[in-house]
């Protein structure tokens, strides 16, 4: 009996609180990860850069304040928005060893990167609308994840979402996100056949021709956009464990859209590249000068 009750207070006292976490960044390559904190910061940077330089010129030019370039901004916001959740924490655990986040913290990463996900799947749709949507329906993540008790082990092997790596949460996750998503993505579809019909009967060759060229940068970052949710999705539902393929891929989910919607979405268009161009010129000549 006595050996028992020493038995159930061993078990019960193993059993703690977590009220924050360890992040080990990337499994399996403890010993050089940290080298991969240099291509990052670059694409962190080359990221903020592209999109603000975006909303400068967007904002300076009279001819540019338009419904469409408003569209290009908000991405912009989007894109750094994005891209700050996830990077800043991990070149903070590169560079500083801030490998400890707190579950309120970790709550508030949670409902940023769903609500900025969500807002890159609905950019193309009405602003207030995209707002309400991903500002109201993301908070039940959080919630729900708040709701859970967190104890014994506290050390995750990735550098992502801590307080999200339960499988309650990863089912009520994925099943929001693709309430979510999934309705943008079968709005995007319908879009391209919509647009690939309509280039098919263009007389223009050369029309077509650019008409599918611009489509096609844009439909490969969407394919890689949710191809990446999809394997995250499916790594957290199987309960597998975290290896360094899905946390890279998370990783860079977050990071080289950003990085590159600037140039698939903004200098493809013919009255942004030229102001681009003027910024560049002005900024070569002054530094001659």
């Amino acid at each position: 009996m006595n050996h028992m009750s020493a038995s159930l207070k061993v078990s019960n006292s193993s059993k703690f609180q977590v009220s924050e976490f360890i992040l080990l960044r990337f499994p399996g390559i403890h010993s050089w990860q940290h080298w991969l904190s240099l291509p990052l910061a670059l694409l962190y940077l080359s990221a903020l850069g592209a999109n603000t330089l975006i909303l400068l010129i967007t904002w300076q030019n009279a001819s540019l304040q338009q419904p469409m370039y408003l569209f290009l901004g908000i991405l912009s916001v989007v894109d750094m928005g994005l891209a700050t959740t996830i990077t800043l924490k991990n070149l903070a655990i590169f560079w500083f060893d801030a490998k400890v986040i707190s579950l309120p913290e970790c709550f508030a990463q949670i409902y940023a990167i769903h609500f900025f996900v969500g807002m890159d799947s609905l950019i193309l749709k009405a602003n207030l609308f995209m707002v309400l949507r991903n500002g109201l329906f993301v908070i039940l993540v959080p919630v729900l994840a708040a709701q859970h008790d967190y104890c014994s082990r506290n050390e995750i092997e990735h550098c992502l979402l801590a307080c999200d790596d339960r499988r309650p949460n990863s089912i009520c996750q994925f099943v929001l996100a693709w309430l979510e998503m999934g309705s943008d993505l079968s709005l995007i579809i319908l879009s391209y056949i919509l647009i690939l019909y309509s280039v098919l009967r263009l007389n223009s060759v050369e029309a077509a021709a650019k008409a599918l060229s611009t489509c096609s940068s844009h439909l490969t970052l969407i394919l890689f956009f949710y191809t990446i949710v999809v394997v995250i999705s499916v790594t957290h539902l199987t309960e597998m464990r975290a290896t360094l393929i899905p946390v890279l891929l998370n990783v860079l989910h977050n990071i080289i859209p950003p990085s590159l919607n600037p140039i698939v979405y903004a200098l493809q268009t013919k009255e942004l590249r030229a102001a681009f161009q003027k910024v560049l010129f002005a900024l070569t000549k002054e530094i001659r000068s």
